[in-house]
């Protein structure tokens, strides 16, 4: 395990978001779709259910896809004004199947602003601790989604939106029997 639990399960959720907007589709074009998604994502809380929130969500979207690709400076000051607009009070809770973990929003928080908070405190654990590099744009050509390399070797390249780890494998197996031939 590279970071706590919780810590990974919040980027995994930020993966998810980004991803969400990957290679030109859109799959939270609805409430229905967020609904969708907090439930997978097993997000809790207050929800205002309505476009202004989806809106939000969208907005967090395009501010986390941003720093996941920046350099540790620009990084920084986003973690930073995310956990500042948020008025963020970092505390322990235990709830539904989760142990001890680390919050930094009350559950009646507007939706972005927790989500927000989930996403910039994984983000503190992963500049404190230097592994930005574990964060990633997909290596196929034809994908921009995410990637988060969690293995212990940094060997992941591929995202898992789609089969581009198989595509690129094929692609590479075809090269090499054309160029024996």
């Amino acid at each position: 395990m590279v970071f706590a639990p919780d810590t990974e399960v919040a980027l995994r959720t930020v993966v998810n978001l980004i991803n969400s907007a990957a290679n030109g589709e859109e799959k939270l074009a609805t409430v229905a779709d967020l609904d969708r998604f907090l439930e997978a994502e097993g997000f809790s809380g207050s929800r205002t259910r309505d476009a202004a929130e989806l809106a939000s969500v969208h907005a967090l979207r395009a501010e986390l896809a941003g720093l996941w690709t920046a350099d540790e400076d620009t990084a920084v000051e986003g973690v930073n004004r995310l956990l500042r607009e948020a008025r963020a009070l970092p505390q322990l809770l235990k709830h539904d199947e989760w142990d001890w973990h680390l919050h930094a929003t009350t559950r009646d928080a507007p939706l972005a602003d927790r989500m927000g908070t989930e996403a910039a405190m994984a983000l503190v654990d992963v500049i404190r601790s230097k592994e930005m590099d574990r964060m990633l744009v997909c290596a196929a050509d034809d994908c921009d989604a995410v990637v988060l390399d969690l293995s212990r070797n940094r060997s992941k390249r591929y995202c898992d939106t789609g089969n581009c780890a198989n595509r690129a494998h094929v692609a590479a197996y075809r090269a090499r029997r054309a160029a024996g031939e």
